[in-house]
């Protein structure tokens, strides 16, 4: 039959009274007798980061290692959790309760460590350095901000490989003759949009998707009064020659001109620059002088 224990809460414990749950990186240990072990701490007492920075030393005949609760090597479960160890006591039955934290040991290597600290120091940057103090001793926002910059970043030289990668590919996929053409074509296209008047996607009516004013400007307006009355002459005496002349669009509009004055003004005129786009249309060369 199992025996009963108590459990027993401890007193508020300061970080020098916690137990030390140690992780070793290259294994489990089958003689942990065997091991010397040093817990170290910070000597400056009173800055509010450091001193609670501890350091847990491993010693053997064969190896060493070291385990910390900061910088690159430490556990950050130590900062989002609390952990707690239960230590037996066989002969009362009672169980106490101790606030623990957890070290990773890593193999120490005396003198390489260093000599590679010392060379990847010197080939680092000012802006590599200021990451590495933010990485050590940045808040918490700090630290997501250089983690999400980290993740968006993307070298110059890899990017650049990537793009001629891709555009290698693509030359040898469609061949450079095809994209030599593709890119006239985008050419030409750009340059009749300097001739199609501006869009209004937002427009709430079929009338306000492309201005008037936009598509003939007042003072090209004001010069189609002539020709516009000459419309209203073929809309009088017949429309015989506009349908010769196969401008069906035109005989549309001209069959149904508005009463009011104005607009049966503003149709007529628009009746004639469209006359005449169509003819311009059908003309293999055009005079600047006509």
């Amino acid at each position: 039959m199992a025996a009963n224990c108590t459990f027993v809460c401890c007193e508020e414990q300061i970080d020098t009274d916690k137990a030390a749950i140690v992780q070793f990186s290259n294994g489990n240990l089958k003689h942990a007798e065997q091991l010397d072990f040093t817990f170290y701490k910070h000597t400056d007492e009173e800055h509010p980061r450091k001193k609670s920075r501890r350091m847990l030393v491993a010693e053997s005949d064969r190896l060493s290692y070291v385990g910390n609760n900061f910088g690159k090597g430490s556990l950050k479960c130590n900062n989002l959790c609390k952990y707690y160890v239960g230590v037996l006591n066989k002969d009362t039955m009672e169980m106490e309760m101790h606030s623990a934290q957890l070290f990773k040991m890593q193999p120490f290597i005396p003198g390489e460590a260093k000599t590679a600290d010392q060379v990847d120091d010197a080939n680092r940057t000012y802006a590599d350095k200021m990451d590495s103090l933010v990485e050590a001793f940045g808040t918490t926002k700090q630290k997501r901000a250089l983690s999400s910059r980290r993740l968006n970043n993307v070298e110059a030289d890899s990017l650049t490989k990537v793009v001629e990668q891709a555009a290698n590919s693509v030359i040898e996929e469609r061949g450079f003759a095809a994209l030599s053409e593709e890119l006239h074509e985008a050419n030409t296209q750009h340059d009749m949009a300097l001739y199609i008047p501006p869009c209004n996607p937002d427009a709430k009516r079929p009338v306000d998707v492309y201005l008037f004013d936009d598509v003939l400007s007042p003072a090209a307006y004001d010069e189609l009064a002539e020709a516009g009355s000459k419309m209203a002459a073929y809309a009088a005496e017949g429309l015989q020659k506009l349908k010769d002349d196969h401008c069906l669009s035109v005989i549309k509009h001209l069959e149904s001109l508005p009463s009011g004055r104005e607009a049966r003004e503003k149709m007529l005129r628009c009746c004639a620059y469209l006359h005449m786009l169509l003819l311009l249309a059908r003309e293999r060369r055009v005079n600047g002088k006509s």
